[in-house]
């Protein structure tokens, strides 16, 4: 049995440990914050510490059992919290990276517990520069290609596979496309649409030509495209 001193550190140090993720969560203002993480990662390590001492001189042999049981059931319940975490709105999933930090501050309160602070205290370090560095690299490199192209025209057969083809051959992939038809209007005898497409550009500089042919596509009123490209045009 350890000592009342050593089980104080190891609840400190996970709370410490939790709450430097979970302050990483609160500045990116996710559903689970501070408190949340603090909460796991010091509830995880209070598992793991009565798993492996709470129940000492217990049992038929009085070996107090199998200490891994308990602390077992924290990673699969903690799946349950996560998922609270995860959004869906229409093909967009948003708080998985979120459930994910839920979910391994489980692992570091595990590890705090049982006594593995090198392990702790390394993933923590990981984990937090994943959340920072890594996440500031990615949403920079998706500003820079994902971009949006919208298009008033006519309604008529075949038209977003006209101007789909010619994003293709210009090496434009087309990640979502809406169709408004809500706000749509009358013109003579045609129905105008909005035709709005989510697209990620090429990493490799484009000819953005591309935007006349849409122009000129048959039954294009006009078109906007998100960026400097629109004030040239509009």
């Amino acid at each position: 049995m350890i000592s009342d001193g050593e089980v104080v550190l190891r609840l400190i140090l996970s709370a410490v440990a939790g709450g430097i993720v979970g302050m990483e969560r609160e500045a990116s203002n996710r559903p689970a914050g501070l408190r949340t993480h603090i909460l796991v990662t010091l509830g995880s390590t209070l598992i793991m510490l009565i798993s492996m001492y709470g129940f000492q001189g217990l049992g038929a042999d009085h070996s107090g059992g199998e200490p891994a049981r308990l602390a077992a059931q924290v990673v699969s319940g903690i799946g349950f919290l996560g998922a609270g975490t995860i959004l869906r709105t229409g093909n967009n999933i948003r708080g998985l990276t979120t459930a994910a930090s839920i979910w391994v501050c489980g692992g570091i309160g595990l590890a705090i517990g049982n006594g593995y602070y090198l392990g702790g205290v390394a993933t923590t370090i990981i984990v937090l520069f994943s959340l920072r560095s890594l996440g500031f690299l990615h949403k920079k490199e998706s500003k820079c290609e994902d971009k949006l192209l919208s298009v008033h025209c006519k309604e008529r057969v075949g038209l977003i596979g006209d101007i789909g083809h010619i994003l293709g051959k210009n090496n434009i992939n087309i990640n979502d496309i809406k169709v408004n038809s809500e706000d749509s209007i009358h013109e003579g005898e045609d129905l105008i649409i909005e035709i709005t497409f989510k697209v990620k550009l090429p990493p490799k500089h484009i000819n953005y030509s591309f935007f006349d042919e849409i122009l000129n596509v048959p039954g294009v009123v006009n078109a906007t495209w998100e960026g400097d490209l629109e004030k040239a045009y509009l």
